[in-house]
């Protein structure tokens, strides 16, 4: 019955879920990967009879084969989808992956650009080429709106209300919000959509869609990964830097700016408070400030 379920768990993912495409792959290989491991170790065991500790020897054998703790923590998220599909669908009366504890990580904040380091990429694009004007619209609108590069690609002509100077944009479980975006955002965006988006003829599928490669087609998000990575080497750029590290600094500058968690949790489009305290990192000189302004006995 494990192919059965693996297949009507994609399914589940879909239909009941609403995540993304890449996020059911993902899990169905996570659980792909455990029916391997049970079939390997404990030949004849049902996906209905794995117990706690079948599942405790699944992750060591991760970690054997070199799996990182972050890796191995994705991983146990698809194993426990998995089996919430069968609680759900009542092929089983407990969860065994409920008390489960993954690896233990510890707190990772990716790097951070400053202003300046943001404004050296954005002026090292060649706005002469269709590229240039492309990838300059791409890297503002990163940064301006904090977006997933998911989100960045799939960003439709009708989601754009320059009137308003906002986006609209389908995030994680294709839950709908609305973003600012901001002036220099906008007038590069136009720049693009006007002088080189309306001359491009669109493949079938990719009509709508805002950001196209030279053949017409839906840029995808290995190719925006490499415009930020040449940028990054070309302006001597020494940190790791990718799509998310916009994102990453949007919301680090805007905290840093005073505003409200709650704002930035809206924008980020985050179901809970605390996934975007870890976007809010502000470094050690910036609290002490903090402190040193406004606690009444730094001030005695």
């Amino acid at each position: 019955m494990w192919d059965v379920y693996l297949k009507q768990f994609k399914t589940y993912l879909q239909l009941e879920r609403s995540l993304s495409a890449n996020t059911i792959e993902s899990y169905g290989r996570d659980a792909a990967m455990l029916h391997q491991f049970i079939d390997m170790k404990f030949k004849g065991v049902s996906a209905e009879e794995v117990k706690k500790n079948h599942l405790r020897l699944f992750l060591q054998y991760a970690g054997e084969l070199g799996m990182s703790a972050g890796s191995q923590a994705r991983l146990l998220s698809g194993v426990k989808a998995f089996y919430k599909y069968l609680l759900f669908e009542e092929v089983i009366a407990k969860d065994p992956t409920e008390l489960l504890e993954g690896p233990k990580l510890g707190k990772y904040l990716p790097d951070t650009l400053d202003f300046h380091e943001i404004v050296s990429l954005l002026d090292a694009i060649d706005l002469s080429t269709p590229e240039g004007a492309r990838n300059r619209a791409i890297l503002e609108m990163l940064y301006s709106s904090g977006l997933r590069v998911s989100e960045l690609v799939n960003l439709r002509l009708n989601d754009i209300y320059a009137d308003i100077q906002f986006l609209r944009i389908l995030g994680k479980g294709n839950k709908e919000r609305l973003v600012p975006v901001g002036k220099d955002a906008l007038r590069f965006l136009k720049i693009y959509l006007e002088e080189i988006r309306l001359h491009i003829r669109a493949k079938t599928n990719a009509e709508s869609v805002v950001f196209l490669n030279r053949r017409g087609a839906k840029l995808s998000r290995v190719m925006v990964f490499t415009i930020i990575k040449n940028l990054a080497m070309k302006t001597g750029l020494k940190k790791s830097i990718s799509p998310h590290t916009f994102r990453h600094s949007f919301a680090t500058h805007l905290i840093e700016g005073g505003a409200d968690l709650r704002a930035v949790q809206e924008m980020l489009g985050h179901e809970s408070i605390a996934t975007t305290e870890i976007y809010t990192h502000l470094d050690r000189d910036y609290l002490k400030q903090i402190v040193q302004e406004f606690h009444p006995r730094s001030k005695l």
